[in-house]
């Protein structure tokens, strides 16, 4: 399993960005692809994800900035982020989230417990200046 995260970068308060989440080898009857972050001196949390029905979910923290999209062809999670702030500086990260012990929506939104079931990528750098 394969998680690779890119489309992070500088960019201004108030400007966006479209994270992308690259998978491959992923079993996606068992696992859900999610978005979390963890900006400096701050634990992870998750933003986003989709659940093994693919409904979305976004936590009420960048609810209305964030959508979760996906292309199945490409194996390949988006995340655009809107109205971006200097408070959203984190790394950005990807996970494949393991769907048959607990509920994905309850995973991937705040504060991530690592139960050792997911994967993960290495992440995306997003710094934001005001």
């Amino acid at each position: 399993v394969q998680l690779v995260e890119s489309g992070g970068g500088l960019v201004q308060a108030g400007g966006s960005l479209r994270l992308s989440c690259a998978t491959s080898g992923v079993n996606f009857d068992s696992y859900a692809i999610g978005w979390f972050r963890q900006a400096p001196g701050k634990e992870r949390e998750g933003i986003s994800c989709f659940d093994e029905d693919g409904q979305e979910y976004y936590d009420d923290s960048m609810k209305g900035r964030i959508t979760i999209t996906s292309d199945n062809a490409k194996k390949t999670v988006y995340l655009q982020i809107a109205k971006l702030k200097p408070e959203d500086t984190a790394v950005y990260y990807c996970a494949a989230l393991y769907v048959w012990l607990r509920p994905v929506n309850g995973r991937c939104l705040g504060t991530y417990y690592d139960y050792g079931e997911d994967y993960w990528g290495k992440g995306t750098l997003v710094t934001v200046s005001s």
